[in-house]
């Protein structure tokens, strides 16, 4: 049996790293809840990664399971719209969700500051970023040893356990299809509206890849294309929407726009691979 704690919700919090977190060893800054101007309640100084475990009623379990990476420019998860809310309509729909913290850039009270001035310098969030991404590495890919390796226990397939992302946590996505062995090979890919990617190679054996995001949202969509770009070139399966409007971060907010059913699609992309039954 694994090892777990609950929060006031009893959803099952499984820690990625049962001792000491590799690579992060010294990070001494604890997890905490903070709120975006929008009232929107966001998570900010994870260093020690974890999966929060939302399970589908038995009788509609397909057996897929998606891990859920949350963004926030790396210095935050949007939690709930980019995470517990996606978790949920999956779980309605008969698809496992964990929702993965991974470890993100120290922050204080001033956060919002720090990301403008990051966003405001490319340059030096790209600096910033370089030895995070080993770190943002090993977190997705010891999520998808878990997710596997207690599969029986999730009651999931671990042949059709894959990886959704949104901005940041679509670059955490991108990674594990630049960087796994075959334990740790998802099975699809996601980003959805991604982030900045690292000038990683892609693998012959690059999962099946799922994208989406809004034309007005010129970051994702250059990003995006050049991901497609790469598959394309080397002829393998991608699948990629582009809505008209939507901006960037939308998740699971609603605006009346055509954009506010790409998890509709996303669903249907499952169900055309034989993920979900």
């Amino acid at each position: 049996m694994i090892s777990y704690s609950t929060n006031d919700e009893h959803i099952p919090i499984i820690p990625l790293w049962m001792d000491a977190v590799p690579g992060s060893e010294d990070w001494t800054w604890q997890e905490e809840d903070s709120f975006l101007p929008t009232g929107d309640r966001v998570t900010r100084n994870v260093s020690h990664p974890s999966l929060s475990c939302y399970l589908p009623e038995r009788s509609i379990a397909s057996g897929a399971a998606v891990i859920i990476c949350p963004g926030g420019a790396f210095h935050f998860l949007s939690i709930d719209f980019e995470g517990t809310d996606v978790a949920r309509w999956l779980n309605a729909h008969g698809i496992a969700a964990f929702v993965l913290k991974y470890r993100l850039l120290h922050t204080t009270d001033s956060f919002m500051d720090e990301v403008s001035a990051c966003l405001d310098n490319r340059d030096k969030l790209a600096k910033t970023m370089q030895p995070l991404y080993p770190l943002l590495t090993a977190d997705i890919q010891q999520a998808l040893r878990l997710v596997r390796s207690n599969a029986s226990w999730f009651t999931v397939n671990p042949h059709a356990v894959g990886v959704l992302g949104f901005s940041a946590g679509a670059v955490v996505a991108a990674l594990s299809v630049m960087h796994h062995d075959a334990e740790t090979r998802p099975d699809f890919v996601a980003p959805i509206y991604c982030g900045p990617l690292p000038d990683d190679s892609l693998p012959a054996d690059a999962p099946p890849l799922f994208m989406l995001m809004a034309d007005d949202d010129a970051m994702a969509t250059a990003n995006s294309l050049r991901l497609y770009a790469m598959y394309h070139a080397a002829h393998l399966p991608v699948e990629m929407h582009i809505y008209d409007r939507g901006g960037h971060g939308f998740g699971m907010k609603k605006q009346d726009l055509p954009v506010d059913a790409w998890i509709d699609r996303f669903c249907e992309w499952l169900y055309s691979l034989q993920l979900v039954s």
